[in-house]
């Protein structure tokens, strides 16, 4: 995983509760083994017409969200079963960061074992940013380090995140990776079994 310290990109409103995980990357794009190329089935049902053409009714086909890395969403985001599929083709798609009030708890970790930044923050400082995405450039700079989030308009907001999960995505680090650090005394441990 690369570090997360700062970002600065463009955000999108996906104003919908309860996004599950079939939403985000449905089923019957999940028999891929590797980890890239789902980013053109994010969303897939909402955003194609049966046709194949994209439907200009869904959120993110706005042409004023394009290239947006940052996603504002409703509450309860990331819910349903607990495919790791979901952060892939959300972080496929391009975006580095979820904004919601609330996270289903196992995606809430598959996105930070993927290097994917969920922050939970109160619905109407989302509400705020929404309405400033919409109708302005939307650009958000989040501030892992300060824990904080600042727009262009001047808007901030401080969020919490686990310190563990804090020094892991500073450093880049998965769980193998941590377990790496540990590696001489894993060895010296396993000399004396």
């Amino acid at each position: 995983m690369k570090p997360f310290l700062l970002h600065k990109g463009k955000a999108a409103v996906l104003d919908r509760d309860n996004v599950d995980t079939d939403q985000i990357i449905p089923k019957q794009f999940l028999k891929r083994i590797e980890r890239t190329g789902y980013g053109r089935f994010a969303f897939f049902d909402w955003r194609y017409k049966e046709n194949g053409d994209p439907d200009p009714s869904f959120e993110l086909n706005d042409p004023k969200f394009k290239g947006a890395s940052i996603l504002l969403a409703g509450e309860n985001f990331g819910c349903g079963s607990s495919r790791e599929h979901a952060p892939w083709a959300l972080g496929d798609y391009g975006f580095k960061v979820i904004i919601a009030p609330s996270f289903a708890d196992i995606f809430h970790q598959n996105c930070l074992k993927n290097g994917i930044l969920p922050v939970k923050l109160d619905a109407a400082k989302i509400a705020v940013l929404m309405e400033k995405a919409a109708f302005t450039d939307g650009e958000l700079t989040v501030n892992l380090a300060d824990q904080t989030i600042w727009s262009s308009s001047g808007l901030e907001a401080a969020f919490d995140i686990d310190p563990h999960w804090k020094e892991m995505l500073m450093n880049g680090r998965d769980e193998i990776a941590y377990t790496l650090l540990y590696e001489d005394r894993i060895a010296e441990y396993e000399g004396r079994m």
